[in-house]
């Protein structure tokens, strides 16, 4: 079957982003508004990698309305539920020059009905869909464990690939339905397994410990160090460029969408890798959170190497 390139994008919290800028010619300040969270930056990418993504998840309150616009800007597909509660929003200053939190407010957990609504528009989409890219909540206690469990099984059982970027103990509930892929950072990694991550070894078996337990294959990114991939018996980095100055908050997310939009789009494993990671990159030369171009992202993809592990 030809790959449609469409991707449903499960995040279940959107969030309002306002953030203050300095302007250099009379001294005053630029306030920007944004569409934010980590579905809404896995939907960006994908969709400006040439993917058809549908944001699933939640909208409410005063927060939504002034959110709502935002979301409908975007090249996504928008499934959300209406919610009782607020949506999240957060406040930054950048005016030094660096990303200062002043303010956030995280929205209250769902009703059951908004819960099983979401779970079932989820489903539909990703059924329809050439992937289902799985991200987590905003606080993380806000939905049932169960939740991502049920979905990366009920959506395989229908013949859709899943991927998935989550902590523990979401990641415990996914793995229980056996996702295709699993992106991780280390610190997540080292929360899952109880324990250090800190050499080569301790590295690769947690990460098949994630294989053992479900997973298809294991991405784990390390900040400024090459990600590490893990499928079946082999094992590689995957190395981006180096950039020294820029921003890491979306870089994650950023890789995500890139995954996703691969997978969607039919593209060759290494392809695949290469094209996520580049995206990852393209994202920290940025100060959006989540963003980049698809010309960037490709130019940076022929730059990014994956070297097998020695000990893999």
């Amino acid at each position: 079957m030809t790959p449609s390139g469409k991707v449903a994008v499960f995040g279940p919290h959107p969030m309002l982003s306002i953030t203050v800028e300095a302007l250099t010619s009379d001294g005053g300040d630029e306030i920007h508004l944004h569409a934010a969270g980590q579905g809404v930056w896995v939907a960006r990418m994908a969709a400006e990698l040439g993917a058809k993504p549908a944001l699933c998840g939640f909208i409410g309150g005063e927060t939504g309305t002034v959110l709502r616009p935002l979301l409908e800007q975007m090249a996504v597909e928008l499934r959300l539920v209406e919610t009782g509660a607020e949506s999240g929003c957060y406040l930054h200053d950048r005016r030094s020059g660096e990303r200062e939190p002043l303010a956030q407010s995280a929205s209250l957990p769902p009703s059951r009905h908004e819960v099983d609504e979401l779970f079932s528009s989820t489903v539909a989409a990703a059924i329809d869909a050439d992937v289902l890219a799985l991200c987590g909540p905003y606080p993380g206690e806000a939905l049932p464990l169960e939740i991502y469990g049920n979905l990366v099984a009920d959506v395989k059982a229908n013949g859709t690939p899943v991927v998935v970027d989550l902590s523990p103990p979401r990641l415990d509930s996914a793995l229980e339905g056996s996702p295709d892929l699993v992106k991780i950072n280390d610190w997540e990694l080292a929360k899952y397994v109880e324990g250090p991550v800190d050499t080569e070894e301790r590295m690769l078996t947690a990460a098949r410990r994630l294989l053992d337990k479900g997973a298809g294959a294991a991405i784990i990114t390390r900040a400024e160090e090459p990600a590490v991939v893990v499928r079946e018996e082999d094992a590689w980095e995957l190395i981006p460029p180096r950039f020294e100055r820029g921003s890491r908050e979306g870089c994650g997310d950023s890789m995500m969408g890139g995954l996703a939009a691969c997978m969607a789009t039919g593209a060759e494993w290494e392809e695949m890798l290469r094209t996520s990671a580049a995206a990852g990159a393209a994202n920290f030369l940025r100060s959006g959170l989540g963003s980049g171009s698809r010309q960037v992202v490709e130019d940076l993809a022929s730059k990014v190497e994956l070297r097998p592990l020695q000990s893999s």
